[in-house]
């Protein structure tokens, strides 16, 4: 297993580095992140919500005081031929104007489709509209969870997963697919912004090994940094190839719970899934040394 818990009596520092508030689809605010991230015994954490950086000022500031390391990141859900990929961008400098003038192009695409959507909606009986979403979830960055869990709360559907069967899966009448950047361009907009770009839990876009191995190729020429090789869901077999995926391409090794609060029930922050996940914080020191390589000499 290459998984192991720290020996009784040592303290062993850890991190995680892929964490959802509620901005995007997480159900924790960004201070509460802070406070439960301390109380899991972390030293460092990466807020990665999707497609938006919101939630980042509220974490650093309320952070500043407290023992912890808040790493500014997020997620870009990308398309590659007909499949969603995420890739991860961490330690970003996300003021940059370049990065935040391209960010607010992929709001305003997501706010067009989020309407259309609700109009599709509306005209299947479902009483929703983009304000009473916004009304619902203030400050989101509104996704196909909040409308399963809008559906859900308004007596649409009895659960999550049949809300995305019926209505918002993608295979859905009233569902409207979004314009998405592709993996290498969410690559190349990451190092503008001096970030470490990572591709996020490789297994999960069921690929093969060769689909697999020439998508890491070619993001790894646009200059992919790091692959998530220690992850949530991953079984020690996953977790040895994905290790042997990054040393092959020269990649360093990111990690992660991709915690979403009440929205994976069960998935615990730092720890995962029945407290089997360590992220050794010496992950997040080599990460940052290639940072300091690529952006600071």
């Amino acid at each position: 297993m290459m998984k192991t818990e720290p020996k009784a009596g040592m303290h062993m520092k850890i991190v995680d580095l892929h964490v959802h508030s509620n901005k995007s689809d997480g159900t924790c605010s960004p201070s509460e992140l802070v406070d439960l991230a301390i109380q899991k015994g972390l030293s460092a954490f990466a807020l990665t919500d999707h497609d938006t950086t919101a939630g980042l000022d509220e974490a650093i500031e309320y952070a500043k005081d407290r023992d912890i390391e808040v790493v500014p990141g997020i997620e870009f859900s990308t398309e590659y031929q007909g499949r969603d990929i995420h890739v991860l961008g961490l330690a970003i400098d996300y003021k940059a104007p370049v990065f935040a003038d391209r960010l607010q192009a992929f709001v305003d695409s997501r706010i067009g489709r989020n309407r259309k959507m609700c109009r599709n909606l509306t005209e299947a009986g479902i009483d929703i509209s983009y304000e009473k979403l916004m009304a619902a979830y203030p400050g989101a960055v509104i996704t196909r969870a909040h409308y399963a869990r809008y559906l859900l709360d308004h007596g649409y559907v009895k659960s999550l997963p049949e809300a995305f069967e019926r209505y918002v899966g993608d295979h859905c009448p009233y569902f409207v697919p979004r314009e998405k950047v592709t993996p290498v361009q969410a690559v190349q907009l990451i190092r503008q912004a001096k970030g470490i770009p990572v591709l996020a839990h490789p297994t999960l876009y069921h690929m093969g090994k060769d689909a697999l191995q020439k998508l890491v190729s070619s993001l790894t020429e646009a200059g992919l940094v790091g692959l998530e090789a220690v992850y949530s869901t991953y079984s020690a077999g996953e977790e040895r190839e994905m290790r042997q995926l990054a040393l092959r391409n020269g990649l360093l090794i990111s990690g992660g719970s991709d915690f979403h609060g009440s929205n994976k029930p069960g998935l615990e922050l730092a720890t995962g899934y029945h407290g089997k996940l360590v992220i050794p914080y010496d992950i997040w020191e080599r990460l940052k040394e290639k940072r300091r390589e690529l952006y600071e000499n």
